[in-house]
């Protein structure tokens, strides 16, 4: 199994691994940094390097392993290579946009008592639905205010693992989730945005509220009786 260097190391831009094996125009390397795709989070994209060649990674996924999809013919099983991770153009955004997710989701079930029901990140927006019947303008304002308030504060973001049965009995399920993941997880990782909220997600994070930057919402989408589809942007 592939060590997941992505869900400690968020901060981290290049690394060194092996290739275990090949599938095709997909590698299993033994480490990687490269997020694959999932929780509405899109995968890492960049390169693998060696001394004699460089291959792009347009696609990882998590199946078994971590695969990742190369260009060209990828290199062997026993080689050496050195991951690249596209930072500023991908991972950062991604970072910034899942933490203002799980903000949001926090402002939107203290508040309005509305439930995440999805979400889907990009590098320039994002959106979330939630179980709520309509916002009006007022509401959308007191969103966007209790938003950028909480992200002026600073907030510290940090993420940890902890045991299923502990978090099943100590944590408000309304939040962590958990309920969602297959009962044969029995670690789950958390992360936790200070005293706010604390959910149980794989994904990539800022360590601090205030690089999130500017919240504001850009526009909405009835999705049912009782649903709604929430869209922001980070200025």
């Amino acid at each position: 199994m592939t060590e997941a260097l992505y869900l400690d190391t968020t901060y981290d831009r290049e690394f060194e691994a092996t290739v275990e094996r090949v599938a095709g125009d997909r590698v299993v390397l033994d480490r990687t940094l490269f997020y694959p795709e999932g929780g509405g989070q899109p995968c890492d994209t960049g390169v693998l390097v060696t001394d004699d060649g460089r291959w792009r990674v347009t696609d990882v996924q998590k199946k078994d392993t971590v695969y990742h999809t190369v260009d060209g013919t990828p290199p062997e099983a026993g080689t050496a290579v050195v991951g690249r991770i596209n930072w500023e153009e991908r991972r950062y955004p991604h970072m910034r946009y899942h933490t203002a997710q799980h903000l949001l989701s926090a402002v939107l079930l203290d508040d309005f008592d509305a439930r995440t029901t999805g979400n889907q990140l990009y590098t320039d927006r994002a959106r979330i639905d939630c179980a709520y019947e309509r916002f009006t303008d007022e509401e959308f304002a007191r969103i966007e205010s209790e938003m950028n308030g909480r992200i002026e504060e600073g907030l510290s973001v940090d993420w940890y693992e902890m045991g299923r049965d502990e978090a099943e009995a100590t944590l408000d399920p309304e939040r962590t989730r958990i309920q969602l993941l297959p009962e044969s997880i029995r670690e789950i990782r958390i992360v936790e945005i200070d005293e706010y909220d604390r959910t149980a997600c794989a994904g990539t994070h800022v360590g601090d509220t205030d690089e999130i930057g500017e919240f504001r919402i850009t526009g909405r989408e009835t999705k049912g009786s009782d649903e709604e589809r929430l869209k922001f942007v980070l200025d």
